[in-house]
């Protein structure tokens, strides 16, 4: 009997490998874009009162967000761009989809506007709130 339990394990075992294997090794869309800003949020001391801000320069042109999640990213996150002549604002959702019939896992975005046209070259305040969920990590990124 335990052995056929080792197998069954080990049976299992392979096919997670496989595939989160082919989930790391498939390409991106976001290969070869440029990253023009990246925030990795882990820690409540990167906030003030709650919020994150941050500034960077940023040329013309249409961009596109990126966020890296899990379960435990904020559920909802408030996101704001303000510049000279450019304002963006966006209340994101957190969404999990459940994927596999072996091995269960999930995937996390946020649903929400992704992608901004900036008319002029200027510097970019950014404004995260997570809504006082602080200690869930994420990453958001501006590429373009």
């Amino acid at each position: 009997m335990k052995k056929k339990n080792l197998i069954g394990l080990a049976i299992v075992g392979a096919a997670l490998a496989v595939v989160f294997g082919l989930i790391l090794t498939a390409p991106s869309e976001y290969s070869g874009r440029e990253q023009i800003y990246h925030a990795r949020l882990a820690d409540a001391k990167q906030y003030h009162d709650g919020i994150f801000t941050d500034t960077f320069p940023i040329k013309k042109g249409t961009y596109e967000f990126r966020f890296v999640l899990n379960g435990d990213s904020p559920q909802t996150l408030g996101l704001a761009l303000n510049g000279t002549t450019f304002s963006f604002s966006e209340e994101y959702t957190l969404e999990g989809t459940e994927h596999g019939d072996i091995g269960k896992y999930y995937t996390w975005k946020y649903l929400g506007q992704d992608k901004i046209e900036v008319p002029d070259d200027q510097e970019l305040q950014i404004t995260i709130n997570p809504h006082g969920s602080v200690l869930g990590p994420f990453s958001v990124y501006l590429i373009k």
